[in-house]
């Protein structure tokens, strides 16, 4: 298991919440890479490469993920 670099890992069901996340990020000057995931079930399929990510490696886990709390 290794850690993908410095890759921000956002699951957030509310697309406003998100913009508010990734201009959070620009204005701190972060700009390392972000995937989002909209639900559960999506960010299961990226931490497992299922669906849409079946090509990531997934030995790979992003640096930080931030979760929100009432995700679907």
């Amino acid at each position: 298991m290794t850690f993908q670099e410095n890759v921000i890992f956002l699951v957030e069901d509310n697309d406003d919440d998100a913009e508010l996340a990734v201009r959070a990020f620009k204005r701190a000057r972060i700009a390392n890479p972000l995937v989002r995931a909209r639900d559960g079930a999506e960010a299961l399929d990226y931490l497992f490469g299922r669906g849409k990510y079946a090509e990531k490696d997934v030995s790979e886990l992003p640096t930080v993920t931030l979760l929100d709390l009432n995700i679907p």
